[in-house]
């Protein structure tokens, strides 16, 4: 009766655990997302500020340099909810305004322009990058919470369920073939 009883309490410790174990992984997952969300809002801004910056520069024609200008303010000053939309918009227009190499190079030669096309491409480089990280640490916390465990104990907590940052993010081909 007493060995019955020890190796009850033996598989109850181990189980408990790896309960304990498991939501520690979680919340380990949760902070990686949290971390990753906020790499990617930083370089999600960032990339806006520079393609406001280029378009309040002059180098621009004045139709490139409005829209440009546009969907970059849209995207620093969107809501959450609209958030994605408005970052595709930017991805969309910086694709418009350097769809061709001429433009670039027209950037590049105006004075202050080649640090200005530097940091651009710096900038339209890191967006997918960032998002990559943001959303795989997003694939792996779902998966975890998926799992049956996680749900009947309740290992998440109240955490709200993690959601993937879906966006166009494309870089113009003019804009980053030089570097390429």
């Amino acid at each position: 009766m007493t060995a019955t009883l020890i190796w009850i309490l033996v598989a109850l410790v181990v189980i408990g655990l790896y309960l304990s174990w498991t939501a520690g992984r979680l919340d380990r997952l949760h902070a990686r997302i949290d971390a990753a969300r906020a790499a990617l809002d930083a370089q999600l801004l960032r990339r806006a500020s520079v393609a406001q910056e280029l378009a309040t520069s002059g180098v621009l024609d004045p139709a490139a340099s409005i829209v440009l200008y546009e969907a970059a303010h849209a995207a620093r000053q969107a809501e959450e909810e609209q958030r994605e939309v408005s970052e595709s918009e930017l991805s969309q227009a910086l694709r418009a305004v350097f769809a061709e190499s001429a433009q670039v190079e027209a950037v590049r030669e105006a004075p202050g322009g080649e640090e200005a096309a530097r940091e651009l491409t710096e900038a339209v480089r890191r967006v997918p990058m960032a998002r990559r990280f943001h959303n795989d640490a997003v694939r792996a916390a779902r998966a975890l919470r998926r799992h049956r465990k996680v749900r009947w104990f309740r290992l998440a907590g109240h955490a709200p369920f993690p959601m993937a940052f879906e966006m166009d993010d494309e870089p113009p081909a003019a804009l980053v073939e030089r570097v390429a």
